[in-house]
């Protein structure tokens, strides 16, 4: 099978699941992210990582999304990440790795970023570390992809309309196809 279409199929069968307290389902999540990506003129990769920032919480992690609302660490953002890396460069898989790290900056740097934040987004933003600190802020803006992670977060967040215009998986299949020929 094709990576692709396997991750297409992983949108249509465990991405169905409810998305952690939200009003959407996991896929339709992601696919949410993507098009929000989009229509900000994102760059492919970006656009990419949106679409996949949450895979970790389905591709087979040992622990899922409903563990990490029980108050377990998933680390969805490494999973997922180290995931799509046998098919994607960096500038898909980074961003996705780092959207946790991303929302913990923001929540640190950002007046009123906080209060945006979703019920679940803030239960799990405990779980995950809370709000960064000096050093770590230091740190996260030093990574090559720091810019493109908050990118993603931004979207993240955004992205839990159950009214919202959700384009299907094979909206994004071309654009995914190119980013492996050349990730």
């Amino acid at each position: 099978m094709d990576p692709v279409t396997e991750i297409g199929d992983l949108f249509a069968g465990e991405g169905a699941q409810d998305y952690l307290g939200e009003q959407v389902s996991v896929a339709v999540h992601m696919r949410q992210a993507g098009a929000l990506a989009e229509a900000a003129g994102a760059p492919p990769e970006q656009v990419a990582a949106a679409l996949l920032h949450d895979v970790g919480h389905i591709c087979g992690a040992t622990l899922s999304g409903r563990e990490l609302m029980a108050g377990h660490d998933n680390r969805h953002g490494d999973s997922g990440a180290a995931w799509l890396a046998q098919w994607f460069g960096p500038e898909v898989t980074e961003p996705v790795r780092l959207h946790v790290a991303a929302k913990r900056y923001l929540c640190a740097v950002e007046p009123g970023y906080f209060e945006k934040l979703s019920p679940a987004s803030v239960y799990t933003l405990s779980v995950q570390g809370g709000p960064m600190n000096e050093a770590e802020v230091t740190a996260f803006e030093a990574l090559p992809q720091a810019a493109a992670a908050v990118a993603v977060r931004r979207w993240d967040e955004q992205a839990k309309d159950p009214d919202g215009p959700t384009p299907e998986f094979d909206h994004f299949r071309p654009l995914l196809t190119r980013l492996l020929a050349t990730g």
